[in-house]
């Protein structure tokens, strides 16, 4: 493993740390709320949209062809098609539409802080993953600029 690959995967597991410990927070804050019925409208459809989003990306994105840190896999494919042909990171809009409903359930303040500072960790992580994928995949510059990153059409 060369210096730079090493720095990349310090970098990438710092980041999966950092999404990890801000999508339990918002698990513990906000699933009372859906445990005792008491979770707004809008939480539950957020919760739906990230649960079917997520799903839907699994059934494209196989196990052993994906990396939870945003450095690409050895080996992996580019995939164009379900929700990747619109969205380049489905599965970030997925834990972002989960923990969106995490929030609006809480009754804490702090749910929202951490909402925002997980949303700035995924385009962190996103923003790594994007540059690294341009060095490993010859087509991703193209696919780039034909898709979104988090919501189609918009962003």
């Amino acid at each position: 493993m060369t210096v730079t690959r090493r720095s990349r995967d310090h970098l990438g597991t710092a980041l999966v740390g950092a999404q990890f410990a801000l999508m339990g927070a918002l698990a513990l804050w906000g699933t009372p709320s859906f445990l005792l019925g008491r979770a707004p409208l809008v939480a539950w459809a957020m919760a739906a949209v990230g649960a079917v989003l997520g799903l839907w990306t699994l059934t494209h994105n196989r196990p052993g062809n994906f990396n939870i840190r945003p450095t690409p896999r050895e080996g992996g494919q580019l995939v164009h098609t379900g929700p990747y042909r619109w969205i380049r990171h489905p599965m970030y809009t997925a834990v972002i539409a989960c923990a969106a409903a995490c929030a609006w359930a809480s009754v804490s303040p702090w749910a929202w802080l951490a909402m925002v500072a997980l949303v700035a960790v995924l385009a962190v992580k996103s923003h790594f993953e994007e540059r690294w994928m341009l060095q490993w995949h010859p087509g991703y510059d193209a696919y780039r600029r034909r898709t979104r990153r988090f919501l189609p059409f918009i962003v």
